[in-house]
């Protein structure tokens, strides 16, 4: 049995791994900044020996030396850290008030990079493992996200470096690239003023479930890989804006508008 500490647990992906590594037996550390669904998710566990809610917010130091304290006096080790929890934003970058980019590299940069800090100790201790959800949003530019896939790409940067230093301590890292799966962070969206964007997002590909992602995140960490890159359609844009950018640009600029006048659809390009 393993302790598992996921952000971001309330909904989405983060609940899909969760309840994927419940039912394999091992114990979970659920933190959000929704209290309430949080409270939600251990009702449904209803297992209050294996499962600790923590209700934090990852931009606030204080609220993760919270979550690490309460980790360790519950459970006495950590060998799992899923750093899940993130925003997104549907706004072009030149409209776009700077604290929205602010708050998006605060959620989905500075915070998993504070929090996988200040886990360390405890994951030297049980040599265990690290998993950052990443975006091919991170490996190619997306119109109306400049923020996002600003925050991802140095999501990306930091742990490609983070992994080359920890290799000595036998702290594994596994960095997840989903493409558009069925959550509600686009729900969630922050528009250019800093509320709730109100024109939905633009999809190329498919959509993918998050119980199918969570599964796919168990098999490669268990078989120790370093990334997963699981949809072809974004691997092909990643690929094609490296070796013809030019290309790219004019294949997808058109094809992924920063907003329209169809109704909302779920999922994003996480």
């Amino acid at each position: 049995m393993r302790v598992i500490l996921i952000t971001g647990a309330a909904s989405g992906l983060g609940w899909a791994m969760a309840q994927h590594w419940f039912a394999a037996g091992h114990s979970l550390v659920l933190a959000d900044i929704d209290e309430s669904g949080l409270n939600a998710r251990a009702a449904e566990l209803n297992n209050p020996e294996r499962v600790l809610t923590v209700t934090c917010d990852i931009t606030r130091a204080a609220d993760i030396h919270f979550l690490i304290d309460e980790t360790q006096a519950r459970f006495g080790q950590l060998d799992l850290l899923v750093n899940n929890a993130g925003i997104t934003h549907r706004s072009p970058a030149h409209q776009t008030d700077p604290a929205v980019f602010r708050k998006v590299m605060a959620v989905d940069w500075q915070g998993p990079v504070e929090l996988t800090l200040a886990a360390l100790p405890m994951l030297r201790e049980s040599t265990g493992q690290i998993i950052c959800i990443g975006s091919m949003a991170g490996w190619m530019p997306v119109p109306g996200r400049a923020a996002y896939c600003a925050a991802k790409a140095a999501l990306t940067q930091f742990f490609e470096v983070l992994r080359l230093e920890l290799e000595a301590d036998g702290i594994h890292i596994l960095m997840a690239y989903p493409s558009f799966l069925d959550t509600p962070i686009e729900n969630h969206a922050l528009g250019k003023d800093g509320n709730v964007a109100k024109h939905p997002r633009s999809m190329v590909g498919g959509m993918r479930s998050a119980q199918w992602m969570a599964e796919l995140i168990d098999t490669s960490l268990q078989q120790r890989k370093r990334w997963i890159l699981p949809e072809p359609v974004s691997r092909f844009g990643a690929l094609l804006w490296r070796i013809a950018p030019a290309l790219y640009l004019h294949r997808y600029a058109n094809a992924l508008p920063v907003s329209c006048d169809k109704a909302p659809q779920t999922g994003d390009l996480i």
